[in-house]
């Protein structure tokens, strides 16, 4: 097996509505959210992890191929597809024992706030305070409950890279299963409540660079593949 190039895509993720992806309640005082947002603990900033989006452009992409696996993964029934004939399994690997497993072809980095002074004169620090109620249907008392969200207008740091090999089957096709499992979650949401508005984002990619094998050898350049990304991510 040898690696021919690496596609490295990178860029901006805009929460266009509230944005929850849970954290730890271990710091959080009496009278605080429910459940609190994952934050980075020397900044305090909250950010995107990079399996948070990892894990939805997957699942995201399965189910618009109906590639769904049948391994249970504790109280998960329907995970993730593990046939190496699907275009899902090339890009974002296999964990099989029986000789078909597959590392992933696909790197999705932590996506690090990008405009914390905008975010400045929020209820918490970088976030909000979301109270949501349900309501008993037969003596309608309500019971209140918090969440914390990061705002929207928060913007994160897209960092991306996709891994290719000459042994790939789907080698041709990788960068293009990429761009369509972003234009999912894009019309779909990140994080959690998205039922109840939370996790609309906006993807907006403004480099894509293509590096062959022997740019790592000092003996290649790199290309500028910008042309090849959707409008809808751009």
């Amino acid at each position: 097996m040898k690696l021919i190039k690496k596609i490295i895509i990178s860029g901006e993720i805009e929460a266009k509505t509230g944005l929850m992806i849970g954290g730890s309640n271990t710091a959080m005082g009496i009278g605080g959210p429910d459940r609190t947002v994952i934050r980075n603990p020397v900044t305090k900033q909250p950010y995107i992890p990079g399996s948070s989006l990892k894990g939805k452009m997957r699942s995201l992409l399965e189910l618009s191929y109906g590639n769904i696996g049948s391994k249970k993964m504790g109280k998960v029934e329907n995970g993730p597809s593990e046939d190496p004939t699907h275009a899902s399994t090339n890009l974002f690997g296999s964990a099989r024992t029986d000789g078909f497993q597959r590392p992933s072809r696909i790197i999705c980095r932590d996506g690090f706030l990008l405009n914390p002074d905008d975010l400045k004169n929020t209820d918490l620090p970088f976030t909000e305070a979301k109270t949501e109620v349900v309501i008993d249907r037969i003596t309608s008392a309500a019971m209140p409950r918090s969440f914390e969200r990061v705002p929207a207008g928060a913007k994160f740091g897209l960092n991306i890279v996709i891994n290719i090999f000459d042994e790939d089957q789907f080698k041709d096709q990788l960068q293009t299963l990429a761009f369509k499992a972003l234009q999912l979650v894009q019309d779909d949401y990140l994080g959690g409540s998205g039922s109840r508005g939370s996790g609309q984002v906006k993807f907006t990619i403004t480099k894509v660079t293509e590096r062959p094998n022997s740019f790592y050898h000092g003996d290649g350049g790199e290309s500028d593949l910008m042309s090849s990304v959707p409008e809808d991510l751009k």
